[in-house]
């Protein structure tokens, strides 16, 4: 699974399943085009929700699941209500042969991420692994009890958790890979990334998919 998983900045995760379905998270700065079966956004921030980039992939069939604040503007963008899925926190849903529930997703003491706005992550069943999109979040309860193989978390700082901080979180719940996002493109550096991976050195395994 984890070869077939590409960080392209910021937040902006790409899945190839095995059955050859594209599956996007959080699309910002795409270079290289593939037309996505599925579009996930976790929140309304520009580098997370970007018009241009969801244009860049979306093709007629392409299902994209947002927060219920996004739903008039993606319907702008050309998306028909049947290929529009709203999510609120806590939940459980299936599309098609996906099984996803979503996570809160906020910060405890920060103003950026309001838990109010009820803004989430994702944990997906694909190809018999659950691979968890945290979105923007610092270590908060809801996402120390998830259980999940893959854990994509960031670690930039300032508008979410930092490297120390998501490392603590991930060894509470000790996914099989840690995916450190959310830095290089805004804040946090390609270093925090690799001081992510030395604190959970012989704990979790950490893949670093974009430096």
């Amino acid at each position: 699974m984890i070869d077939n998983i590409s960080l392209i900045s910021q937040s902006a995760i790409k899945i190839i399943t095995n059955n050859n379905k594209i599956v996007y998270f959080d699309p910002f700065k795409i270079d290289n085009i593939d037309y996505a079966d599925y579009i996930f956004i976790t929140h309304s921030h520009y580098d997370h929700y970007s018009e241009e980039d969801i244009l860049k992939i979306k093709k007629e069939s392409t299902i994209i699941i947002i927060p219920t604040e996004l739903e008039m503007k993606v319907k702008e963008l050309g998306f028909k209500d049947d290929n529009i899925i709203l999510v609120n926190p806590n939940e459980e849903y299936t599309i098609d042969t996906i099984i996803f529930k979503t996570i809160p997703a906020y910060n405890k003491k920060k103003i950026f991420h309001p838990k109010g706005s009820n803004w989430v992550g994702y944990i997906l069943n694909i190809d018999n692994f659950k691979v968890y999109v945290a979105g923007d979040t610092d270590n908060i309860e809801e996402a120390q009890k998830i259980n999940c193989d893959i854990a994509c978390v960031p670690i930039g700082g300032t508008y979410t958790m930092d490297y120390k901080e998501a490392s603590e979180l991930i060894k509470v719940i000790k996914p099989k890979i840690a995916i450190p996002t959310h830095y290089k493109t805004i804040v946090g550096t390609v270093k925090d990334a690799y001081k992510f991976k030395k604190i959970l050195n012989g704990i979790v395994e950490v893949k670093i998919l974009m430096d």
